[in-house]
């Protein structure tokens, strides 16, 4: 190449240079003109939570459940933007610091996630507080340390909601596919209509348990589907419980191994809640008898299943009894002690959980929560002014 073309060349790219930064710094005006324009027209938003966990479950003898003791606290903060008073998008992070261990943290959850609030439709999709869009699900479909392990949902949250109830659809991918983990995911779907005092009521979900990529060994593809039906009468609204509900339904949990006999194995059953909570004392009972769940357990265990292993006998009873310290929209502390009847033994478990959340999020004011004990410690002059 001759020293004319090189000094063309040469000429041809610093002209090119000099294009380029003049468009660079003009998108970077326009990038910061609109992002101006943008932010002058959304809100900054966060949210702040710490979430503690005591629990103590007492099993030993037990050939379905093990004894253990677990606890721990998430720290949980989370910044965003929030526009035209419906849109939200947040990003944070769920950090888990367990009870009694060496590292400064055990587990780290990225939160980063789209939020849609409207007047009857609620969105979600990214990756999502859990507890936030699936509290409702019995612990036969999530036991309780999926909350305190598994407290981040990666998928979406569809809901609609009106006066008389609401339909939700979900979806949780739990595990992407790798030559070391299996594909994973969960479908939902619920919903409930109110008429009076009445209602019904249903739950279910599909489990999609794939295959490794290029598995050594076999590696059998399983589905697991759980869903539950009850009807049930809400009288707190008419007294002066916070709560006072009783449903009886019908559940059925279908499974089947598709590199196996690849046949669906039903097991049904009766499933039924008791709540009652007055000024700070509840009482929650769940009752089941059926077909044994979760059939592939011994080869899989909590893998394969998330929800409560005591349902994995033919009857099993579990009684809630609990005390609510503080039942805030910022601070919640609740003691709970829990007496569980399976495999014609009685359990027993101890919780306590102690929240507080706090937020800049505009919200409906909510009713103060009364307690049995709010006038045990006034003085006694204070009690008589107020008696008559």
């Amino acid at each position: 190449m001759n020293g004319r073309n090189m000094m063309v060349r040469e000429t041809d790219s610093l002209s090119e240079a000099r294009i380029f930064s003049r468009k660079k710094r003009r998108w970077g005006l326009l990038c910061l003109l609109f992002g101006s324009l943008a932010l002058s027209a959304q809100n900054f938003v966060w949210k702040a939570g710490v979430h503690s966990f005591f629990d103590n479950e007492e099993y030993a003898g037990s050939a379905v459940q093990t004894p253990q003791t677990m606890a721990g606290v998430h720290l949980v903060p989370q910044v965003g933007v929030a526009w035209n008073g419906k849109h939200r998008v947040f990003a944070g992070v769920d950090a888990l610091k367990e009870f009694g261990t060496d590292r400064v943290l055990d587990a780290a959850s990225l939160l980063a996630y789209y939020e849609y609030e409207g007047r009857y439709f609620d969105f979600r999709m990214g990756a999502f507080p859990r507890q936030e869009v699936l509290d409702r699900y019995p612990r036969m479909f999530f036991q309780d340390s999926i909350a305190y392990y598994r407290p981040v949902m990666t998928g979406l949250s569809w809901e609609y909601h009106r006066k008389h109830g609401y339909a939700h659809v979900w979806l949780d991918w739990t595990g992407r596919q790798t030559t070391e983990k299996r594909e994973t995911f969960f479908i939902g779907w619920s919903g409930r209509y109110n008429l009076g005092v009445f209602y019904g009521q249903h739950f279910g979900y599909m489990y999609h348990f794939a295959k490794r990529k290029n598995p050594p060994l076999p590696d059998p593809l399983h589905d697991n589907g759980l869903i539950w039906t009850s009807l049930g009468v809400d009288w707190a609204s008419k007294t002066s419980f916070e709560k006072l509900e009783l449903n009886v339904g019908w559940s059925a949990g279908a499974e089947r191994n598709r590199d196996g006999d690849n046949a669906w194995h039903v097991a049904h059953g009766l499933l039924s809640e008791l709540k009652v909570e007055y000024k700070g004392l509840g009482l929650f009972n769940t009752y089941y008898r059926g077909g044994a769940q979760q059939r592939f357990y011994a080869q899989y265990g909590n893998a394969l299943y998330w929800g409560d292993s005591f349902y994995r006998t033919k009857e099993y009873n579990r009684t809630d009894l609990y005390v609510n310290f503080f039942k805030t929209p910022v601070v919640n502390v609740k003691l709970v002690v829990s007496f569980h009847w399976a495999e014609r033994n009685l359990y027993n478990e101890q919780t306590l959980c102690a929240s507080f959340d706090l937020d800049n999020l505009q919200k409906k004011k909510a009713p103060r929560y009364e307690y049995i004990w709010d006038g045990w410690f006034k003085p006694a002059s204070s009690r008589s002014e107020g008696g008559l």
